[in-house]
């Protein structure tokens, strides 16, 4: 995979350099369904493109007749996640939607998938944390989507095993009537912030905890080779008495339970609709960035239905409504330049730090080994 930029100015896209634009005529209705070309006897649980379903409407069709989709860690407040599998489901009501465990971790996915392998409840997709994607590609199955060419070469595996999709920056939220804006971390270690400050799950199985540690590693001046100085910064808010270990949901944040948050950007805004007293800032100096990724389940029960999920995820629509959550999607970049994109949510984009790193698969594996080795007793 040429995830190999260690640190890239990137703009509003969070991307690197992408390709031209493929049309997604199929998903428009373009796609004959009685041009054929399509074989009913088409094994869906090996074909790595449309192409392999032979049009866009036999794949369709594929999925229809197995009328189910099962989903796994999908919070419909996660991202604008609600809208998009409402207008999934809307768009294919043949199609059952399973939601199971909206709010597990993306380890407990790839757990999920190894205690249903062969039932007909196992996943059939994954949305998942880089580091968590790149320790399980061996539960993946290859699939590139018809938009294939628009998702920039450091976002996606080269075989479609596991695909960058929405992103956005680490950030901190935090209820303005109890506090002020933090302006660096050393503010979160004062007795002002005692028995306040939580991040979204545990770092070794979250992705967005990870990126946590990420960021107060480049914000306390180290490198992603090394997560130790953020593993330290925790250490330190820990014995301060600042750290809190409550996993973050939109309750805890309404009720005032877990008034400081480490959280994308994205996820954090959201707040804002329970709490109006609640704020998001992103630290100046070094920002961090990533994305989450999706996944087609290799013992997916229904295969089809995963492999329309897919080209359904990074269709145009779909893609606009990640920015409509307040994440940057995969296809970004090349949907502005086709003029597709939604140019009034994308300027309504916060503005980020010029400079931004985000994690190489080397870096990430190396940091989720070491957090593995060392988190639990820094924090303990």
């Amino acid at each position: 995979m040429a995830r190999n930029i260690r640190r890239a100015r990137i703009g509003a896209g969070i991307a690197l350099a992408t390709t031209a634009v493929l049309a997604l005529t199929a998903c428009s209705g373009a796609a004959d369904a009685s041009a054929g070309g399509g074989d009913s006897a088409v094994d869906a649980a090996s074909a790595t493109s449309v192409a392999d379903f032979g049009t866009f409407a036999d794949l369709e069709a594929a999925a229809k007749a197995e009328g189910q989709l099962n989903v796994i860690a999908l919070p419909r407040d996660w991202a604008n996640y609600g809208e998009i599998l409402d207008l999934f489901a809307e768009k294919y009501p043949e199609i059952t939607i399973n939601e199971a465990s909206p709010d597990v971790s993306s380890a407990e996915e790839i757990q999920a998938a190894e205690t249903n392998q062969g039932l007909d409840t196992a996943p059939d997709v994954f949305d998942l944390g880089l580091t968590v994607a790149l320790q399980n590609t061996d539960v993946f199955a290859p699939y590139k989507v018809e938009t294939w060419d628009d998702i920039p070469d450091a976002l996606k595996e080269p075989t479609g095993l596991f695909v960058g999709d929405y992103g956005g920056y680490m950030s901190i939220g935090y209820d303005s009537s109890k506090f002020d804006a933090p302006e660096s971390l050393d503010d979160l270690k004062s007795a002002d912030y005692k028995g306040a400050v939580a991040i979204n799950g545990d770092p070794t199985q979250a992705g967005a905890a990870f990126a946590a540690v990420g960021l107060a590693t480049v914000q306390s001046d180290g490198t992603l080779d090394d997560f130790q100085p953020g593993i330290d910064f925790f250490s330190e808010l820990q014995k301060a008495g600042n750290l809190l270990k409550v996993d973050v949901t939109t309750a805890t944040v309404t009720s005032g339970e877990t008034p400081v948050v480490f959280d994308w950007d994205y996820l954090n805004a959201s707040h804002v609709a329970d709490n109006e007293n609640w704020k998001v800032v992103v630290l100046d100096g070094t920002g961090y960035a990533g994305y989450y990724n999706q996944a087609i389940n290799k013992d997916a029960p229904n295969p089809a239905a995963a492999r329309l999920w897919q080209e359904f995820l990074y269709s145009d629509e779909v893609q606009n409504l990640w920015l409509k959550g307040g994440a940057r999607p995969a296809r970004m970049e090349a949907m502005t330049e086709a003029g597709t994109i939604d140019s009034d949510l994308a300027a309504a984009l916060p503005e980020v730090p010029a400079e931004t790193v985000v994690p190489t698969e080397e870096q990430s594996t190396n940091a989720g080994t070491l957090l593995g080795e060392k988190w639990a007793a820094a924090v303990q």
